[in-house]
């Protein structure tokens, strides 16, 4: 009987331990964006071709889309937060960058919630700062103020006229007086996903519905905004108006 309180024992302790571990394990989390028109996937396969319609009922074609995330933040149960560096450029023409793991670790273990900024933070929104962007062309000319594209979304449309007309839904830092630029408004925006649990083993699924650029709240007319949009302020405040319910976290 003796022996078998000892065994116990060790297995209690040994079980306890395990748990521990789990509970202070480490792992790089890797985020992953797939892309949907309503309820269909959408990748470059589906580029170039006018079959798809707005809630404003344009028909519209997707001939490029690529945006830009950053600032990858997790919260604790107990409020404490944790922000990832780095960023990442969603490329879907080229369907490179689809998924993107930080260097910097993090604890196992439930988040009340894990967030990114579309776009960057006026602080690292700084011209000619990275690289790879630049080479990327993603930059923001400097008579609207410099920095970095949030977003560049292209395609055709069918306009009033029955014509095929190309758009621009371009998303940037939102400038008035082009030239001598004032900022009326930040248009980069915090995207919160909601509670995940971190395993040894976690990815971070996340969708981007398209249609909602053109909807919710603003029911977007492409008649009326489908090019120059950048050195429009008030563009820009309505992208990011609608831009609040485009991304959603994939169970």
């Amino acid at each position: 009987m003796k022996r078998l309180y000892i065994l116990c024992a060790l297995l209690l302790f040994y079980a306890c331990s395990s748990d521990l571990d789990d509970n202070l394990r480490s792992v790089n989390v890797k985020m992953s964006f797939s892309h949907y028109w309503e309820d269909s996937t959408i990748t470059n396969a589906d580029f170039n071709d006018l079959k798809f319609t707005n809630a404003n009922g344009d028909v519209l074609s997707i001939e490029r889309l690529r945006y830009l995330i950053s600032g990858i933040e997790f919260t604790k149960t107990d409020g404490e937060t944790i922000v990832l560096e780095g960023y990442n450029l969603v490329d879907v023409t080229n369907q490179t960058n689809l998924s993107f793991t930080p260097d910097q670790k993090i604890a196992t273990g439930t988040y009340s919630n894990v967030s990114f900024i579309f776009g960057f933070k006026n602080e690292q929104n700084i011209s000619s700062a990275y690289p790879d962007l630049n080479a990327a062309s993603w930059n923001v000319p400097m008579q609207l103020g410099g920095g970095y594209h949030y977003m560049q979304f292209d395609g055709k449309f069918i306009n009033n006229m029955e014509e095929t007309q190309g758009y621009n839904y371009h998303a940037i830092r939102a400038v008035d007086n082009p030239g001598n630029p004032s900022f009326p408004q930040d248009t980069f925006f915090k995207v919160d996903l909601g509670e995940v649990t971190i395993g040894t083993a976690t990815e971070i699924n996340v969708a981007m519905h398209i249609e909602e650029w053109f909807q919710n709240p603003y029911t977007w007319d492409l008649n009326l905004y489908n090019q120059m949009l950048m050195p429009n302020s008030t563009a820009q405040i309505l992208i990011h108006g609608n831009g609040q319910n485009v991304f959603s976290l994939k169970k």
